[in-house]
């Protein structure tokens, strides 16, 4: 009860403030033209990133998310990261890079192909919102070996922490809710090697639509189209002064 009146008091203490970071942020955009996103558990395609995948298209990123079977993770989770390396290796060339961004058990999956499965070598950036790095308690009350494994203190958890060598300087961001009860304990989210944000939302699968976490991914990305646009503005602040130059000598040439 205490651990729940404290989860409470810090989500209403983030309600005018909607991220509090507790890590070092990333130095500079990450630089993106393909997004891999992986959805949770008992999700699919068009059940999870949504509204990310289509404003993350409108900026010229092609994106995917492929619908991982059974949902439930009952054969487990490496089962899944197989499925997903079959899908990006389906669609895009292996020199071809791309940021993963994985909701709840889908950063889990996701950092399995990365690091256990060779993605980490075509890997940009990793964001996962509201996935259990560390496991959470509520996978007891779940059936299959997925949910053994997202058990606290698991092999496979534990297995997975030994691997993390293998995403090298990968940049890594976490988004978490203090009032998750999916994820419990919700600091569970955090990870070590990542940049770690706490996030104002009521329920956890509202994470992945969560406008403020949407702003802040998108923040984070540096896309096609913003690119071009930072682009167009520096040619015009390089150009805009010569321009007017020009308008006053000729201006001055009609009065002589």
């Amino acid at each position: 009860m205490k651990k729940a009146l404290a989860c409470l008091a810090a989500a209403l203490s983030l309600a005018g403030s909607a991220f509090s970071a507790e890590s070092s942020p990333l130095s500079q955009p990450i630089p993106v033209r393909r997004v891999v996103m992986v959805h949770g558990i008992f999700q699919n395609e068009w059940r999870c990133f949504g509204h990310l995948r289509r404003e993350l298209e409108a900026r010229g990123v092609e994106c995917i998310c492929p619908s991982l079977k059974p949902a439930d993770a009952r054969n487990g989770l490496p089962a899944l990261a197989e499925q997903l390396k079959q899908a990006v290796d389906a669609k895009w060339k292996p020199n071809e890079h791309f940021v993963l961004i994985g909701f709840s058990m889908g950063g889990l999956v996701g950092r399995s192909y990365l690091q256990d499965l060779g993605g980490a070598s075509r890997c940009d950036g990793i964001i996962t919102v509201a996935t259990p790095h560390y496991g959470t308690r509520t996978a007891w009350l779940w059936y299959g070996e997925g949910a053994h494994q997202m058990r606290p203190g698991s092999d496979w958890l534990t297995k997975l922490a030994s691997t993390e060598y293998k995403l090298g300087k990968m940049p890594a961001v976490t988004y978490r809710t203090c009032a998750d009860l999916m994820i419990v304990p919700s600091q569970n989210c955090n990870w070590a090697r990542a940049e770690n944000v706490t996030v104002s939302c009521p329920i956890h699968a509202l994470m992945s639509c969560n406008p403020d976490v949407r702003k802040d991914i998108l923040d984070r990305l540096a896309t096609p189209a913003g690119i071009a646009t930072a682009s167009r503005q520096k040619a015009q602040d390089v150009t805009l002064p010569a321009k007017r130059v020009v308008r006053q000598t000729s201006t001055r040439g009609k009065k002589s």
